[in-house]
């Protein structure tokens, strides 16, 4: 009887000394936090927040009564769907992605008056009113022509808005830029009429050019044989006349040959005839 009474105590004893050191556990885990790299941790005591930020590390603090809020001070990616209307009154439906930071220093003036949703509460709302503001300057089909132009105005808009409160956004990358149908057909149908007067201007520069070139060859092949007959006309002297004659003749004389109503015939004075 004894031996259990003893062996009940030991076990008693056990579990207490076991929960004593369960208990000293959490409470030196509590003791203790830990901020990662590129994060900044914001110290909450009681709900206070406790001004300044915690770096990269090992930090102590009071368990239970302080517990340490962690910003992320990485770059960060927000995706934004947004509709704007053109400076041609066009609907613009807009897909951004748009690459930010928070400021290390600022950590802690974010939180405390914006609270750790700051992305939807802040940076979200500054996106669509710098992007719709940047739409209007431009018509529907400038945006489509325009990106890198409307990109670069978003990313100075915004860290005009955002830098004193400690955001810089280091790059906006338009996705897609998405507009109604009746949009697209009508940007379709001027974009085949425009291939349809460049291909007629094609053409009809084409004809001007063959034209022209006919015409040259034309003019060229005159003034060649202009200059052939040329030189042939002064080569032709008559005593050249005259051996061209000789040289044509066949050796018969012409039967009968006179002027002024006297005939000779050649054939008698070569003893030819009646044969």
């Amino acid at each position: 009887m004894k031996e259990r009474v003893f062996t009940a105590r030991k076990r008693n004893g056990l579990i207490v000394v076991a929960v004593a050191l369960l208990l000293v556990l959490i409470l030196l885990g509590g003791m203790f936090t830990i901020v990662d790299a590129g994060h900044t941790g914001v110290f909450v005591t009681l709900g206070k927040v406790k001004e300044g930020v915690l770096q990269e590390g090992i930090h102590m603090k009071v368990p239970f009564i302080q517990q340490v809020v962690k910003i992320d001070n990485r770059i960060r990616k927000l995706e934004v769907n947004t509709e704007a209307f053109s400076k041609d009154l066009q609907s613009v439906n807009t897909v951004l992605a748009i690459n930010y930071r928070v400021d290390t220093a600022k950590s802690y003036s974010i939180y405390k008056n914006i609270g750790a949703d700051y992305e939807t509460v802040l940076v979200t709302p500054a996106v669509n009113e710098v992007l719709k503001a940047i739409t209007a300057t431009y018509t529907a089909e400038e945006s489509v022509t325009n990106r890198s132009l409307i990109s670069d105005g978003l990313v100075s808009g915004l860290n005009e808005k955002l830098n004193d409160i400690g955001l810089y956004v280091t790059d906006v990358n338009i996705i897609d830029f998405d507009f109604s149908e009746a949009f697209i057909a009508a940007i379709e149908e001027k974009q085949v009429a425009q291939q349809k007067l460049l291909k007629a201007e094609t053409e009809k520069q084409t004809a001007i050019t063959n034209a022209k070139a006919d015409a040259e060859a034309m003019k060229i092949r005159a003034e060649g044989e202009a200059e052939a007959n040329r030189k042939i006309s002064a080569s032709l002297t008559d005593k050249v006349i005259e051996n061209k004659k000789i040289e044509k003749w066949d050796g018969v004389l012409p039967k009968v040959s006179g002027s002024a109503g006297t005939l000779v015939n050649f054939s008698d004075l070569t003893g030819e005839s009646g044969k």
